[in-house]
């Protein structure tokens, strides 16, 4: 993997405009089972950003992976696998449904390190989301690209989760529900709903739940424990969820908000998250 060819991209930037419509958020809460209940001016539930400005390239300009073809806005990293690895947000307002959103992204560092299955390429992407000046959330998304691991390769060794939860909500995500997921955020990377091109071509057991969808769950479950607003939560993914298991979104009370994480029934920790409440 040639790092110096992927340079010239840090620090591009890019502005997009859309229509903060009410459909997508729809769509979620009846995937969440939620009451439906939105209408334009309410507030989008926190991680609604994710729900809008999906990549609208033609048919023609997507890639085999279901991404857009390498080498536009994104670094075109030659490596495989790609995933969304973690994302640092702040909000400082509501998405109001039926607002005008701006979101200006910025290519804000690429690295190379090399891991037990060979190269890790990070590409750190800072969003603002704002509507008419006003500051909305601000975002930090860390993307891994990856070789594919040897067909020999033991699985990963797994973390044990924290077994002080509070609270624990079991799920079990199926391909139904990935796919619905995938649809409200237009994404189409194939890792989500594909199983043959997920099983044959990247090489994992099954199709992933998309590691947003994780967050959601995570921040649901406590939103209800928050008795002061949420102000800024992050999440790391550990180990992919594959369709089809079960697993519980747990978390604890801290000083200034929430731990949260995934685990499974085995109690191994898929992922985390932390929340810090405002005034």
């Amino acid at each position: 993997m040639d790092i110096e060819s992927c340079m010239p991209w840090l620090a591009r930037t890019e502005t997009r405009e859309e229509r903060a419509d009410a459909w997508p958020v729809q769509g979620l809460m009846a995937l969440l089972d939620m009451v439906d209940g939105v209408t334009d001016g309410s507030a989008a539930p926190l991680l609604s950003q994710w729900l809008y400005f999906g990549p609208t390239m033609k048919q023609s300009q997507m890639g085999e992976d279901g991404h857009p073809a390498r080498g536009g806005f994104l670094p075109p990293v030659d490596l495989p696998r790609r995933m969304w690895a973690a994302s640092d947000i702040e909000f400082h307002a509501p998405i109001r449904l039926g607002a005008a959103l701006t979101k200006t992204s910025k290519i804000a560092d690429i690295s190379m390190k090399t891991g037990a299955s060979g190269a890790l390429v990070f590409v750190k992407v800072e969003n603002r989301y704002e509507s008419k000046g006003t500051l909305l959330l601000e975002e930090t998304q860390t993307l891994v690209y990856r070789d594919q691991p040897p067909k020999d390769a033991p699985a990963p060794a797994g973390k044990p989760a924290p077994k002080d939860a509070a609270w624990s909500v079991r799920h079990q995500p199926d391909e139904v529900m990935l796919f619905r997921y995938s649809a409200v955020t237009f994404n189409a990377h194939r890792i989500h709903y594909d199983q043959p091109y997920a099983t044959a071509v990247e090489g994992y057991p099954g199709v992933i739940v998309q590691g947003q969808l994780l967050a959601t769950l995570m921040l649901e479950a406590c939103r209800s424990k928050a008795t002061r607003p949420i102000r800024r939560f992050g999440f790391r993914g550990v180990q992919p969820v594959f369709a089809g298991e079960i697993v519980f979104a747990e978390g604890r009370q801290t000083q200034d908000g929430f731990d949260l994480w995934i685990r499974d029934e085995a109690g191994v920790l898929r992922t985390t998250g932390t929340v810090a409440l405002g005034d």
